[in-house]
């Protein structure tokens, strides 16, 4: 069993990838981050695009040390986990060290800014879900964060001219040597 951290910026396609990941896997489970943010009922803090506060940075990492707890209780139970959820910087190197199963794969999405701009533009449109607010900078600078701040570990995928189905296959051809950690 093995567990694979699917992360890249908001609207890049992980949550659709990862469930077609999951798909694909004899025995998996699909574990969300966002999940653990969105229990908090009273007091959550949200991240915001620059400076966030300290409350924010704590319930972020809680959130991934949640997640990671969750991954390695599912792939010890005998299933192959897809954990996905936006990790940057070296938020990515802390995380890969809490999961504790091995083998371990990571697969950064990296799609080009414009094409996460439509996508979430098309996103908008079609189910009022939104990641960036429309003309702002959001989208360029996240993108700049991940090239710039992001170890280069794992499958990094520029998945602009593809479907996920195609990204999917690409995952399953190449992580298993090109995203071991």
């Amino acid at each position: 069993m093995a567990v694979i951290v699917v992360t890249g910026i908001q609207a890049a396609g992980k949550s659709t990838v990862a469930q077609g990941l999951a798909e694909r896997l004899e025995r998996s489970v699909h574990v969300r981050g966002d999940l653990f943010r969105r229990m908090v009922v009273n007091g959550r803090v949200e991240m915001g695009p620059a400076d966030p506060p300290a409350e924010a940075l704590r319930q972020l990492r809680l959130r991934y040390a949640l997640a990671a707890t969750v991954a390695d209780g599912y792939a010890e139970a005998g299933f192959d986990v897809v954990l996905q959820d936006i990790v940057l910087g070296e938020d990515l190197t802390a995380m890969l060290a809490a999961i504790k199963h091995r083998p371990l794969y990571a697969v950064v999405l990296a799609p080009r800014a414009e094409v996460v701009q439509a996508r979430d533009e098309e996103r908008r449109a079609r189910r009022g879900k939104v990641a960036y607010k429309p003309g702002d900078e959001g989208v360029t600078d996240l993108d700049r964060y991940l090239r710039e701040h992001t170890p280069r570990t794992g499958l990094w995928l520029d998945t602009s001219d593809q479907t996920p189905a195609q990204t999917v296959d690409e995952i399953l051809a190449r992580v298993w040597t090109e995203g071991l950690v």
